[in-house]
């Protein structure tokens, strides 16, 4: 038996008696940690060299994220116990989502005046705390992974979906940063449109367990195992895939106009300063655009209507009463008694009443203050309060042939909670509109990654998206993730283009519309039977 054979525990080739070189695992981890958060979003500092051209700098990285992943498994498959792979899998997680939204310090601590070490400490308190699910994952696995590659792969796989299912779902859930994201642009894109995000994430998780547990199985003189699992690595990955992509139609265009106003985060909300700039900016923007539609972002206006100066949200009206133009405003709404909303104000011809969009998925800490947590918030110098909560699903909004869905901020993040507006194909949305403020994070690859989960959203769901946002990155992004149109960051300006919306529903929207995210759930739990039933025999 070979000392690379996993059955012999504690002989396995990074566990040795002598202690020289125990600390390069810990480093593989470290780099491997920053690789896969670079790959979701890797800044292009050139792009000839590179090979990659356009309108966006943050690029996803596929193979980077693949690399270091596999090495993940090549470490846990190569540890002493259950207690070291735990330990393992949770220093990389925390390294890699850290490096993810560590942007959160900068909200924090920029313009939050949350005290420096506080917002380093709370960031890598988040990302620790996140890392327990795939900690939890990884010692299961160096305990109950079979030791033929293909199997060990399968069993990795359905504990990595398990993890992040957990992450993007549980307590409110925040899956910012799931593999499948690098994904958006490589060789896998293709299932996107059938299994989504965490389709993808399973899929790639398989294929670099595969990479992995075959180089050990190869340098074990496993060589027939190892042939199975190169064999399956080339199934999945090389051969074109077997699932043709989905055929929607056209819905015909729309002309559009995103604003990006550009005020400052530290004077937003600042009544003498950022409000006024606010209101003079986009006051002025709505009332000379000449598009079929002109859209602000997240709370443009940081004011409640009856807080606007005499007449302001009147003259709005009024300018969209009549004519071929439609508008929507960020704007929070409700009062002291009802309660609050960051919601889109949709204005346009012969309505009743204007259409309103509140954001159902609130931001912890922002917009609303978890129990216990009242004493973090109130260190914070941020406008932050208990908003109420909009329902599931809203209207869209219908104009000139187009049915446009909304999302704020992060919302876009939740392809599950976008998919129940799909339940009915008549009435399922053509165009994909997201509004946000990312002033709030500075000028971190918050942005990128943002655009970039607009990106894959485009391709689940088969649909263009629009991105308007206060500092960057405003974009229009057609059903196929291409950037058409995208405005400079950190810069005031309408980003004006045409969006093609469109028809169809996608197998992925099919079924996630009806039942959400339980099939992978129910998939990974039964190759974790199978495989927990497969050890009992074998003894």
């Amino acid at each position: 038996m070979s000392l690379l054979d996993p059955r012999r525990g504690a002989r396995s080739l990074f566990v040795r008696r002598s202690q020289k070189g125990a600390w390069l695992p810990w480093l593989v981890l470290l780099l491997a940690g920053i690789l896969q958060a670079a790959s979701l979003a890797l800044p292009v500092a050139m792009p000839h060299l590179l090979g990659w051209t356009g309108l966006m700098q943050g690029q996803p990285l596929w193979w980077g994220q693949g690399l270091a992943l596999a090495s993940l498994v090549w470490l846990l498959r190569t540890s002493a116990s259950w207690q070291v792979a735990a330990l393992r899998g949770w220093v990389f997680v925390t390294v890699w989502l850290a490096c993810t939204f560590g942007w959160l310090f900068t909200s924090m601590h920029t313009f939050g005046g949350l005290a420096a070490p506080l917002a380093v400490f709370a960031v890598l308190a988040l990302a620790a705390l996140l890392a327990l699910y795939y900690a939890a994952a990884c010692a299961v696995f160096r305990s109950l992974a079979p030791v033929h590659p293909v199997g060990a792969a399968l069993v990795f796989a359905a504990l990595w979906l398990l993890a992040e299912l957990a992450r993007g779902v549980l307590l409110t859930g925040f899956g910012w940063g799931a593999i499948g994201y690098a994904h958006l642009a490589g060789p896998l894109a293709w299932l996107l449109p059938w299994g989504g995000l965490y389709g993808v994430s399973f899929l790639a998780a398989v294929l670099v367990a595969c990479l992995a547990l075959g180089g050990l199985a190869a340098l074990a003189g496993r060589w027939r195992e190892a042939l199975s699992a190169v064999l399956v690595l080339l199934a999945l990955w090389l051969l074109p895939p077997w699932l043709p992509a989905p055929q929607g139609g056209s819905a015909g265009a729309l002309d559009v106009t995103l604003l990006q106003g550009n005020i400052p985060q530290n004077e937003k909300f600042d009544t003498e300063t950022g409000v006024l700039k606010a209101l003079q900016w986009y006051g002025d923007q709505l009332q000379r655009n000449q598009s079929a539609l002109v859209i602000t972002p997240e709370t443009a206006l940081p004011l409640l209507p009856e807080q606007l100066p005499p007449d302001y949200w009147q003259a709005l009206q009024q300018r969209f009463a009549s004519g071929g133009q439609a508008a929507w405003v960020g704007v929070p709404l409700g009062s002291y008694t009802q309660g609050y909303t960051n919601s889109v104000v949709g204005l346009k011809p012969e309505q009743a009443a204007p259409w309103r969009y509140d954001k159902h998925h609130l931001v912890p800490f922002g917009e609303f203050i978890p129990p216990f947590f009242r004493w973090f918030t109130d260190l914070m110098n941020i406008p932050l309060g208990d908003f109420n909560r909009g329902a599931l699903p809203q209207p869209t909004f219908d104009w000139q042939g187009q049915r446009l869905a909304a999302t704020i901020c992060y919302e876009n993040l939740y392809g599950e909670e976008l998919a129940r507006q799909f339940l009915q194909a008549a009435k399922a949305p053509t165009i994909l509109v997201n509004v946000s403020n990312l002033g709030w994070f500075g000028e971190s690859l918050a942005m990128d990654q943002h655009l970039q989960i607009a990106r894959l959203r485009a391709l689940e769901f088969d649909r263009p998206f629009l991105l308007a946002t206060n500092t960057g990155r405003s974009a229009i992004v057609d059903h196929r993730a291409r950037v058409t149109h995208a405005a400079t960051p950190h810069t005031a300006m309408a980003l004006h283009g045409t969006v093609e919306g469109r028809t169809g529903i996608t197998p992925y929207a099919w079924w996630l519309a009806r039942w959400g995210l339980w099939p992978l759930t129910i998939l990974a739990l039964v190759l974790l039977l199978g495989a927990g039933w497969w050890r009992l025999l074998r003894r």
